[in-house]
């Protein structure tokens, strides 16, 4: 069975391969990562789909600000497992992110992608002329989608993260779980 689901922390590795399998190491290399960095993704905004257990797509979206005081999302990235693709599963995915983003009350979406195939979804270089990015960037393929009209009219400057900050592990706890043997693979042999 497929569903749509709510990303969950034992989710991580497995979204992480998927993402290495799609994109490689040249992922943290891209502009929109420096948006992402450090940064937690927009709650309710981390899906997976599920393929009887597995993790065959996953989608996030970021809380960013689309010049001053323009509160957006960016989303991305958005993979599909190679063996599954073609199957329309990258669409199902990116409209149920985006439809909830609609009923999380949010905005605007801004990506970086293939215009052609983010057009069915509504984007477009309409409002991302007078925005740029942190970094390099195609200007072509930096695209935005209203997701209330008029949500970026006059929307200028550079682009920002403005989500809520990873929070950092606390060194103590590890050492005294790692030391206690609750963590696999840090317990001290003798």
């Amino acid at each position: 069975m497929i569903t749509i689901r709510e990303e969950t922390f034992h989710d991580v590795d497995a979204r992480e391969a998927l993402l290495d399998a799609c994109f490689g190491p040249a992922r943290f290399q891209k502009t929109c990562e420096r948006l992402r960095e450090g940064r937690m993704p927009a709650d309710g905004l981390s899906l997976v789909i599920d393929r009887d257990g597995e993790i065959i797509g996953t989608v996030r979206l970021w809380h960013i600000s689309a010049g001053p005081n323009r509160a957006a999302l960016m989303l991305g990235p958005i993979a599909i497992d190679p063996s599954v693709q073609s199957l329309g599963l990258g669409g199902k995915l990116m409209r149920e992110a985006l439809k909830r983003a609609v009923d999380l009350g949010h905005k605007a979406v801004l990506l970086v992608g293939d215009a052609p195939y983010y057009e069915r979804f509504g984007f477009s270089t309409e409002n991302t002329g007078s925005l740029w990015l942190p970094g390099p960037y195609e200007r072509n393929r930096f695209l935005a989608l209203e997701l209330e009209a008029g949500a970026l009219n006059d929307a200028r400057g550079l682009v920002s993260a403005t989500g809520d900050l990873e929070g950092k592990p606390d060194l103590t706890a590890l050492v005294a779980a790692a030391s206690q043997g609750v963590l696999g693979g840090l317990a001290r042999t003798a």
